[in-house]
């Protein structure tokens, strides 16, 4: 069958409006119930992404094929996590792409995790570092919803004191201290390694750029990005008045080998 067609097992987002989303899986005797009626999911088997169907009450929903953020937004958490236009910029500024072997600590939900995974598939590997058993049980349920557990080796380690791996194309931190990492991630780098950190204040900034400078790093770059949705109607077009502000800052850098210059 073509993969346009929701299938038994299938997750699919039953959307109502921008505001109202629910992430389901597709069983034959499965109901959403929702404030604005339920549906039969069971209905669902053999059409087609984008259906439409109407829940008791006369309410229409549409059956979408769930992408990444869809998950994402979706974990269970008991956590914030990196927002997408956070993840976004690592990932871009990074470079992380397919076959690419990534050390990423400061699991959580598995939010970043599962944005690393999306992009180093199908050959390459996550392993992400926590602390927290709990945390990496919820990571782990998250991954395998989201069908990415296979290209994640969680790990119940604190990364502060060392990292297993070696020769990694990247290192990504979401953690308090990631100062205290640097050194480990500039062993675990390959030549042409990068290192990316996501930090709330600016102070952690400071103390991990001065790590960095003492490592060797170079090509160092602090970055924060702001969204706002912009409210499209005629006649009545203008920047919404609630935002994504701050959430954090961006440290990029790249390993350069220790070496004097004849």
């Amino acid at each position: 069958m073509h993969e346009n067609v929701i299938h038994e097992g299938d997750y699919v987002i039953m959307y109502l409006n921008r505001r109202r989303t629910y992430l389901v899986k597709v069983k034959p005797d499965q109901v959403l119930h929702t404030h604005r009626g339920y549906v039969k999911l069971g209905e669902l088997i053999g059409k087609r992404y984008g259906t439409k169907v109407k829940s008791h009450l006369g309410y229409t929903f549409t059956a979408l094929k769930p992408n990444l953020k869809d998950f994402i937004f979706k974990f269970a958490r008991k956590t914030q996590i990196i927002y997408p236009k956070d993840i976004a910029l690592i990932i871009i500024y990074t470079g992380i792409g397919p076959g690419w072997k990534v050390v990423e600590a400061g699991t959580g939900s598995g939010a970043l995790t599962s944005a690393l995974a999306y992009y180093v598939k199908p050959n390459g590997k996550v392993y992400s570092y926590d602390i927290r058993g709990e945390a990496l049980e919820v990571a782990r349920k998250n991954l395998e919803k989201a069908g990415l557990l296979d290209s994640v080796e969680l790990k119940l380690k604190d990364v502060t004191q060392g990292i297993d791996e070696r020769n990694v194309d990247a290192v990504v931190l979401d953690l308090a201290t990631p100062w205290l990492v640097v050194p480990h991630a500039y062993e675990a780098l390959a030549d042409w390694g990068v290192f990316a950190s996501y930090s709330p204040t600016i102070d952690q900034v400071v103390k991990t750029v001065e790590a960095l400078k003492n490592e060797g790093f170079i090509a160092i770059e602090c970055l924060e990005c702001l969204v706002r949705r912009i409210k499209a109607v005629p006649g009545e077009t203008r920047p919404e008045t609630l935002m994504i502000g701050h959430t954090g800052y961006i440290v990029i850098a790249r390993k350069s080998i220790r070496e004097e210059i004849d």
